[in-house]
C-alpha cells in the first residue's frame, strides 16, 4: 500500500522561508514526485515535479523562488521569498506508470 507522508506548512511572514517534505513508502516504480497547490473552489495547479530523480519542471508562479529536490522516495520543496498569494493548500503527487497517488495536503500561511 502506498503511503504519503507530508510535513513541513505552517504559518510564515512575507519574504520568510519554509520547506515542505513528501516521504513515500510501498510504491513500486516512480516516474515523477511533485507538488501541487489548490485553494478551495479552484483547480489544482502545479508548484513543481521531479521526474526521473534529475528533470524539474516549476509553474510560473514559483519558478526562481522554489526549488524541489529528492533524495531516495523523499521530496523536499524550499519555498523562498514567500507571498501572501502562496498560501494555499498543499499536496504531495506520486506517479508511477499506471497509478498516481495524492497525500492529505499541507496548510501553507503566508501573513504578516
Amino acid at each position: 500500500q502506498v503511503q504519503l507522508v507530508e510535513s513541513g506548512g505552517g504559518l510564515v511572514q512575507p519574504g520568510g522561508s519554509l520547506t515542505l517534505s513528501c516521504a513515500a513508502s510501498g510504491t513500486i516504480s516512480i516516474n515523477s514526485m511533485g507538488w501541487y497547490r489548490q485553494i478551495p473552489g479552484k483547480h489544482r495547479e502545479l508548484v513543481a515535479i521531479i521526474s526521473n530523480g534529475v528533470n524539474t519542471f516549476y509553474g510560473k508562479d514559483v519558478e526562481g523562488r522554489f526549488t524541489i529536490s529528492k533524495d531516495k522516495n523523499t521530496i523536499y520543496l524550499q519555498m523562498n521569498n514567500l507571498k501572501p498569494e502562496d498560501t494555499d493548500q498543499y499536496y504531495c503527487s506520486v506517479r508511477e506508470v499506471a497509478a498516481e497517488y495524492w497525500g492529505q495536503g499541507l496548510q501553507v500561511n503566508v501573513s504578516s
